[in-house]
């Protein structure tokens, strides 16, 4: 089968495509013809190990000191179960499905084993492989932190990141709960935000929202890239911030910060896979739609990462594989 294997740590040019052994599922695995994979920015991070430098080692310990153990990456995929181990129930061969594969990557290829107990479900009726493929992740990290924050009709939210794969799912969902939302990200991303739904926006490079005097019942930042401090004086006195994607500084002042009775929310580090079908269920009821900035054939992985690697995409970038 055909695959993108990252040969090495590095920019994008070390992801190559090659001919590889097609997978035999395992009695409690489904074999999925993959129709679409996805390129996030945590992608692009695992790739070409751009991180601080606590993260990168602890990177290179979990997945591999010169290069990653597991070659075909990718973290989410939508396709067909083409065949299925014997003991395998949940499923059965013709099934579409979508998923987050998580540290088990692998989507991108034409073919994924996925055991029958990951973060796999049916796909949306209402959605492609493509659009499906981009859900999984975005979409379980921000209905995980929302959920916790309870947000009431009326409360005001601010989302950082707004226009990145987790932040178009977050507008959308604080906006479904109820909530008056203000998006934070570049120019380029601020109209596709309006389009789903903020009743605000910010533009990051023109205004510092931790510097503007506004408050709000929640602050989500998907990207972890504004200061703790800074963030904590938008969140009202008794409101909550959610650290979507914390570095370790914000990770750690987060924790102190909690422990001293000031409502922080950090990623509890895993994901029921309940939580996919409820996705699927939002979907289905029009309150949830995924965003697709660009689309690129599987040969085109590498070109894919450097476009994600500028920062510029407007939700999502998709591969398509079959």
């Amino acid at each position: 089968m055909k695959a993108i294997v990252c040969t090495k740590y590095g920019p994008p040019d070390v992801l190559e495509l090659m001919d590889v052994e097609k997978p035999t599922p395992k009695d409690n695995e489904v074999l999925v013809r993959v129709h679409a994979a996805s390129v996030a920015m945590g992608d692009c991070e695992l790739r070409g190990l751009k991180l601080p430098f606590a993260w990168k080692l602890l990177l290179r310990i979990g997945f591999g000191v010169r290069a990653p153990r597991r070659k075909i990456l990718g973290q989410e995929l939508a396709g067909e179960i083409e065949s299925t181990g014997r003991d395998v129930t949940r499923f059965k061969k013709g099934d579409q499905v979508f998923a987050l594969t998580g540290l088990h990557l692998g989507a991108y290829a034409e073919y994924d084993c996925l055991k029958e107990s990951a973060i796999l479900a049916i796909k949306p009726a209402n959605m492609s492989y493509e659009e499906a493929a981009v859900v999984p992740a975005g979409g379980l990290h921000a209905i995980n932190f929302l959920r916790r924050a309870n947000i009431q009709p009326g409360q005001e939210v601010l989302i950082r990141g707004a226009g990145g794969s987790i932040g178009t799912v977050a507008v959308q969902l604080a906006k479904s709960y109820g909530g008056i939302v203000t998006g934070v990200d570049r120019t380029s991303k601020l109209d596709m935000i309006r389009s789903i739904g903020a009743d605000h926006v910010v533009d990051y490079t023109k205004e510092d929202f931790t510097k503007n005097g506004k408050t709000y019942d929640v602050v989500f930042d998907a990207v972890g890239r504004s200061s703790f401090s800074g963030l904590m004086r938008s969140v009202k006195g008794d409101g909550l911030l959610l650290l979507g994607n914390p570095g370790l500084s914000q990770l750690f002042r987060g924790i102190r910060r909690s422990k001293k009775g000031r409502r922080v929310v950090r990623w509890t580090g895993s994901y029921p896979v309940q939580d996919l079908v409820v996705l699927r269920e939002l979907i289905e009821a029009g309150k949830l739609r995924s965003v697709i900035d660009r689309r690129y054939p599987l040969e085109q992985t590498a070109e894919a990462h450097r476009y994600v690697d500028t920062g510029e995409k407007r939700g999502n970038v998709v591969i398509s594989v079959h």
